[in-house]
Parts: structure tokens; C-alpha cells; sequence
């Protein structure tokens, strides 16, 4: 069996993999700020961080993973700057934060269940968790860590923890206040970090989300909420800790400082993250305008499995490039995999085998979760003239437990049309009516380009997948 190695920011290099538990692995996945929609850039983390679980569930390891829901305390910056994003979102539809959170949070779990991404053990919400928060700052207090600013917020003081900025390779004096960082008035150092809004005397005066804390009536800084919903529940040590890169220099630096700091030993033994998916040579983000949801892949014609297969061809630590063409390739070759599947179950699965394959596709997931790898011999069993269907697809089956594209419950029916495609066809036979034939033909090379064909029969249009 092979050793499974984990590339550690910390240490920015591959380490073996060994648990604080035998047989067991705890991992904490940074989940997502519930004010609008996830887009496919924040999608492609949380497939990554699914083919971890799967790839740790592959090893024979009971995994318990935790994902936080920040619904409070995350403000337009990742630092203490703008608007709250919950208000915001919630001006900007004319609800309530709560109706807000709720909405965005089935909304990203209805997304993560169309990408087949496993739900994690624990669930957690910010707003469920504000005593566990208001804990760990009273440790952080006893400590002198923390000081109360003109303004009455909280900040966590940075020059009480030596080590901080290690992971991000911070160098601090580098970091003159007013350039990388804004000046605030209000903060001892440019670095340090609000662990308690007051609404006594800062701008969030009106802040709806409130709760009484021993410094006055405020609500959570964002870092605050992981560390203490972390240590809730894997322990004050844990095995991993995931995110997007983006989390490296701000928030996952904060969270090391003010957990580190609360119980004076180290907090995380591997740290793990995903690049950036590109989208015109700039990295995905909402605050562009303008992102791509997965709803937006679906209204053109797109199979959720699609995009997943798609980030399975790039590593996770390199970033990859979206464009509707790449996308398009992916569809076709998940569409010929999951032909290739059916015919090969004309026989029934049997366990997999232990051949050259199995092993060279349990040694690709084990560096480092090389997907790209792990397709690449994923598709020389495909196409293995030696090998016999049953042996094919009792392989297959085996390499989908953490591929995740659900090819062990396909059935041979006819794809479903979707809407967009649907409307595309009556525009098409709509102009053939008002004999507008070259709209037709453009029509039709459009839903061509979604991935159908359209059939005229005397009956009326026939459309089918390509």
C-alpha cells in the first residue's frame, strides 16, 4: 500500500501522512460566508478538499470532518475593512440577515450534492457558537494577548505571538502600514485583528446581529469562529486544516495566532490548499461582478459531473484555467467514460483487482492527491485491450470512490433537455416558421455548441445529446 504525503504549507513541502489517531483523521474545511452564491472558483476548493476525504477514506480511515457556516462577522475585506457582507447581502434582496443565511446556506449544500461532494460530519453555524467564541478570547485575555481600541473593539495584539505570519512567510517589518495594509488609528500594529466588535463606539453602531460579551454588547471578528468551532469539535490539536491559498496570508495566519496563542502549543499538523481557478487570466472572485455559479453551467446545458471531471484535470496546488471550451472537453470525455462503463456492465463488478493498475492508481492519489495521475490510469484501463469488462469495471468502480462521479449508478436513458436548451429549440422553430433559415442555422450550431442535436421529422424537432 502506498504512503499517503501531504504537501504542508507549513513547511512547504510533501510530508507523510500520520494521524494523531490511528485509523482515524480529523479534518476542518473552511466553509462558506452565506451571503450570496458560491461561485465555481469557490467550488473547485470544496471539490478539492472532497477528494481529500475520499482519498484518506480510500486509505481505510474513519474521517470526521468539520465546516463552518460564517453567517456574522465576515466584513467585505478579509482584514476589519467595509461592510458587513450579511448586511449587504441582505439590503441588497430586501430580507432579513437570518432569511439571508438560510437562503445561501441550502443554496451552497444544494450545489455541493449536485457535484457529488460528501456532506461533512459536522456542520457548523457561527451564530450557533458565539459562547464557545466569547471562551476562547476570555483565554486569550488571561493570556495578554488582547486590548480594548478607542473604538471599544477588541483586537488581538500580534506582537505578543513570536511566531506570527510564520506559514505565510510574513516577514512584519517589511510591512509598513499604509501600503499593503490600511492605516487604522484604532490598532497598535497594522496586522492586528478585531476578535469582538463593540456597537458601543465602533461604525457598526446598528449592526442587527448582537449578543451581550464582558466587552459590551457586539458581535465576532471572522477568524474567531474557526479556531473555537474547531477546537470544539477535534480537539485543541488537530490533523488537518483546508481552505482556498486566498486564506493563507489573513485569515488562517489569524486563526493560527489566537489558537496557538489561547493554548501556548501548536494547533495543526498539516495545512493544506487550493489554487485558484482563472478566469481571464484573474483569479474568480464575487467582488468582480459577474461570477459564474454553477447554476450558470447548468442553464448551458452542462452536467454538474462535468465541472467536477474538469478540476480533477488540473492538481490541486496548480491553478487552472476556466473557459466554456475546456469545459466542453471535459463533458465529452466524462460522456465517453460513462458510455464506456455501461457496456462494460454487461457483466457483473467483482472486488478490484491487484494488478500494475490498482497500484499505480493507489501511488498517484498518494502524492498528493495527483488526480491528473490518477485519470490518466483511470483511462489506460479504459482502453486495455487485455483486460476484460469485468475486470475494467470492477477497477473503475474502485478509482470512483474518490474520483466521485457517480459512475457506479448510471443507467442507459436518455439524457434529460435541459431548459436552456429547450428554449433554444422553439426560438429555432419559430424562425424556420417565419422562414428565417439562417437564424435557424445559427440556432442550431448554438444548441450544437451546449452539446445536442437537433433532428426536423415531420412530427416536429427531435433532440438528443451528441
Amino acid at each position: 500500500m502506498s504512503t499517503l504525503t501531504l504537501y504542508n504549507t507549513l513547511s512547504r513541502k510533501k510530508e507523510k501522512f500520520v494521524p494523531l489517531v490511528k485509523g482515524k483523521a480529523g479534518m476542518y474545511a473552511c466553509g462558506p460566508t452565506v451571503y450570496n452564491y458560491a461561485h465555481i472558483g469557490n467550488l473547485r476548493t470544496y471539490i478539492f478538499e472532497d477528494i481529500l476525504k475520499r482519498v484518506l477514506q480510500h486509505a481505510g480511515m474513519r474521517v470526521t470532518q468539520v465546516m463552518n457556516i460564517t453567517d456574522v462577522g465576515h466584513l467585505t475585506s478579509d482584514a476589519d475593512q467595509g461592510e458587513d457582507k450579511m448586511e449587504k447581502g441582505a439590503q441588497r434582496e430586501g430580507k432579513t440577515v437570518w432569511e439571508i443565511a438560510q437562503f445561501y446556506t441550502d443554496a451552497f449544500f444544494s450545489d455541493a450534492a449536485r457535484l457529488n461532494i460528501l456532506r461533512p460530519e459536522v456542520v457548523c453555524r457561527a451564530t450557533d457558537h458565539i459562547p464557545e467564541m466569547i471562551a476562547l478570547i476570555r483565554q486569550l485575555e488571561k493570556k495578554k494577548h488582547i486590548y480594548l481600541s478607542p473604538d471599544r473593539n477588541l483586537y488581538y495584539d500580534i506582537s505578543t505571538f513570536r511566531q506570527y505570519g510564520a506559514m505565510a512567510r510574513l516577514h512584519l517589518e517589511n510591512l509598513q502600514a499604509g501600503k499593503r495594509i490600511a492605516v487604522d488609528r484604532n490598532k497598535r500594529n497594522p496586522q492586528d485583528f478585531v476578535l469582538w466588535f463593540s456597537l458601543a463606539g465602533s461604525k457598526f453602531k446598528n449592526h442587527v446581529m448582537r449578543w451581550e460579551s464582558p466587552w459590551g454588547e457586539g458581535f465576532p471578528g471572522w477568524h474567531i469562529e474557526c479556531s473555537a468551532m474547531a477546537m470544539k469539535y477535534l480537539g485543541k490539536k488537530i490533523d488537518i486544516h483546508c481552505g482556498g491559498i486566498d486564506h493563507i496570508p489573513v485569515h488562517h495566519t489569524n486563526e493560527i495566532a489566537q489558537s496557538e496563542g489561547a493554548t501556548g502549543k501548536p494547533w495543526v499538523n498539516y495545512w493544506l490548499h487550493g489554487e485558484f481557478l482563472v478566469l481571464d487570466q484573474q483569479k474568480m472572485a464575487k467582488s468582480g461582478g459577474g461570477f459564474i455559479t454553477l447554476q450558470t453551467l447548468l442553464d448551458r446545458g452542462f452536467d454538474p459531473l462535468d465541472y467536477r471531471y474538469f478540476t480533477l484535470t488540473a492538481h490541486y496546488r496548480k491553478p487552472l484555467t476556466f473557459s466554456y471550451d475546456a469545459l466542453q472537453q471535459a463533458r465529452q470525455a466524462l460522456s465517453t467514460l460513462r458510455e464506456n462503463v455501461l457496456s462494460f456492465q454487461e457483466q457483473p463488478a467483482s472486488k478490484p483487482i491487484k494488478n500494475t493498475y490498482a497500484n499505480q492508481f493507489a501511488a498517484a492519489i498518494a502524492d498528493d492527491l495527483n488526480m491528473p495521475k490518477a485519470l490518466a490510469v483511470l483511462w489506460a484501463v479504459v482502453r486495455d485491450p487485455q483486460l476484460g469488462n469485468k475486470e475494467k469495471l470492477a477497477l473503475i468502480l474502485d478509482f470512483d470512490r474518490v474520483f466521485g462521479l457517480g459512475l457506479a449508478h448510471l443507467e442507459r436513458r436518455e439524457a434529460a433537455i435541459p431548459a436552456a436548451v429547450q428554449g433554444l429549440v422553439e426560438r429555432r422553430e419559430q424562425a424556420r416558421k417565419q422562414k428565417d433559415f439562417r437564424r435557424a442555422d445559427e440556432l442550431r450550431e448554438e444548441i450544437a455548441g451546449m452539446g445536442f442535436l437537433v433532428n426536423d421529422t415531420p412530427e416536429g424537432p427531435v433532440v438528443k445529446k451528441r
